[in-house]
């Protein structure tokens, strides 16, 4: 329930409180008891979780500058950031939970204007001279006197997701400045990047454009991953050594396109891929490994062909954490799409992932797919009891379904604002009785003057189309009167076929009652007139010629 209260709800100034109240409370739990356990707990999960959401908020509560008063609060967890900074050793088996805190660690960093403990297992090895040199990317996070630096990327891609919004013509060439910005995917200040591609990937539900252009920017930061790793395989930590951070989230954003996309085209091409050869789909997963297999896509199944190649024991920490993002991902889209009439996708989630239970041995693979069943809290195996349904109240909330949204609204009313729209408030002064009127004449002329707008006044306004996308809960609505409407007609054809067998009823019994009259009426008439003929007919004609020969004089 805490986990979809903080999904669901929206950006109030009049929330901080209780979210540091909730970021100490699960981080007190986190660190002084579930960490300390000497095996992995279902609530350990839980909260981490629920703490990436928090501190997510927190941090877009910080690029609107509303933290400022709330200095205490951030003390309060900084010895928690503290104790949990050296729980690395405990949770890096487990990229699930390792994300998150890698989130919160890095969110503490930038927020709390600190960098991270040189001895910690979470930060790379620095010499003295990187410590005390700060370098270009870590100023890029550090305070100034104006504010924070926003990252251009997130620009960019909370640019696109509003020319979506808005039906844009002007979405191609944001597009184009923000492949132009896919450098700083590669800057380790990656908290921009991963807000970037949250935004992103909202847009990506919606659009063809957004999609190949989050795909793309995901292809070329892999490739030079990969690249610098080759070059250099005997530093132990290297200027990437984060990067598995950003592609974890971004198999985590892909699957919520899978699932949640406006489209079943754009569901399709987020698990597919845009290519459409027959290589993809002769074998679901190639289990004969190439000794140096391309990254032609950055879909679901080219990332599962590409990483399921080069697994091994001694492998890159990004290969196996992508690999284990994907496999647990999969795990619970299936789960997801249970009870789902079409189920082509959920039938093509199975049989990969009982390929992979099959043929793959890394025991790190494996635990992926039993720590998402744990997760789903499933009793079912979905390898045997494929095909049974789940009832919909087992297990908790599998995706977070709201929060990129959210994030791409404020964002949006930030960097872009407008007359009709209002940013997040810093504070909500107190106001006496006697300005209250004051205030709202001021406010019923700013009403007037902003209904007196029109396109001639703002010829920018007429590049716009003025029909945005229906929202999440837009779409939820019309998607709750197409079931209602779905289930009236069908309970509309009942009551027709009930009608119809009832009025066959009807008639089959009125021609019965008039059977049974016509028999009595003969009966009657037999009885009196000593007839067997009906009213109104004819006699024989060979009583008829008996009659006549009677009649017929004798001579």
């Amino acid at each position: 329930m805490l986990y979809a209260s903080v999904d669901h709800v929206s950006f109030e100034y009049d929330h901080l409180p209780a979210l540091f109240f909730v970021a100490e409370s699960v981080l007190y739990r986190l660190c002084c008891d579930a960490s300390l356990k000497a095996y992995l707990y279902l609530v350990e999960i839980k909260l981490s979780k629920i703490c990436y959401l928090v501190f997510l908020r927190l941090f877009i509560y910080f690029l609107h500058g509303h933290l400022e008063s709330f200095k205490q609060h951030l003390l309060r967890l900084q010895p928690y950031a503290y104790a949990l900074s050296f729980s690395g050793e405990s949770y890096c088996k487990y990229p699930n939970i390792f994300s998150n805190v890698q989130f919160v660690l890095k969110t503490m960093e930038i927020i709390c204007k600190r960098e991270l403990l040189p001895g910690s297992i979470f930060s790379p090895v620095e010499n003295k001279r990187q410590h005390k040199n700060i370098d270009s990317d870590m100023e890029h996070s550090q305070f100034n006197q104006e504010g924070y630096e926003i990252n251009h990327l997130l620009w960019h891609c909370v640019a696109a997701w509003t020319c979506v919004q808005k039906n844009s013509a002007q979405l191609n060439k944001v597009l184009d400045h923000l492949i132009c910005h896919k450098t700083q995917l590669q800057k380790k200040s990656w908290l921009d990047s991963v807000v970037a591609l949250l935004v992103l990937g909202e847009a990506a539900k919606l659009n063809m454009a957004c999609l190949k252009t989050l795909m793309d920017l995901m292809r070329d930061f892999l490739l030079s991953i990969m690249s610098v790793q080759k070059e250099d395989k005997s530093c132990k930590v290297d200027d990437f050594s984060w990067a598995w951070n950003v592609v974890y989230i971004y198999t985590t954003i892909l699957a919520e396109i899978c699932l949640y996309a406006a489209t079943s085209n754009l569901r399709k091409t987020a698990f597919v891929g845009f290519c459409e050869c027959k290589s993809s789909r002769k074998g679901i997963l190639p289990m004969d490994k190439p000794e140096e297999p391309e990254l032609r896509e950055t879909s679901i199944l080219g990332l599962l062909n590409y990483f399921s190649s080069k697994i091994s024991e001694n492998c890159e920490q990004v290969t196996w954490i992508v690999y284990y993002g994907l496999v647990y991902n999969l795990v619970k889209m299936s789960w997801e799409l249970r009870g789902d009439e079409e189920d082509g996708l959920r039938n093509l989630i199975w049989q990969i992932l009982l390929k992979t239970k099959e043929h793959e041995k890394d025991g790190r693979i494996h635990n992926a797919v039993n720590i998402a069943k744990a997760e789903l809290n499933d009793p079912t195996d979905p390898f045997t009891s494929y095909s049974t349904k789940v009832s919909s109240n087992i297990g908790d909330e599998v995706f977070s379904k709201y929060i990129g949204w959210r994030i791409a609204i404020t964002l949006s009313k930030l960097f872009f604002p407008s007359t009709d729209t209002c940013i997040l408030p810093l504070k909500k002064p107190l106001i006496k009785r006697d300005q209250t009127k004051c205030l709202n004449k001021k406010q019923d002329s700013m009403k007037k003057r902003v209904l007196h707008i029109t396109v001639r006044e703002h010829p920018s306004i007429s590049r716009f189309l003025m029909f945005p996308y229906p929202d999440f809960f837009a779409k939820g609505d019309e998607e709750l009167a197409r079931i209602i409407d779905h289930h009236w007609q069908k309970e509309l054809k009942i009551r027709q076929k009930e009608e119809a067998i009832c009025e066959t009823e009807e008639c089959k019994n009125k021609e019965l009652e008039e059977k049974d009259h016509f028999r009595e009426i003969m009966k009657r008439r037999q009885e009196k007139l000593h007839k067997q003929t009906k009213p109104y007919e004819l006699p024989p004609r060979t009583e008829v010629i008996s009659l006549e020969k009677k009649m017929a004089p004798q001579h």
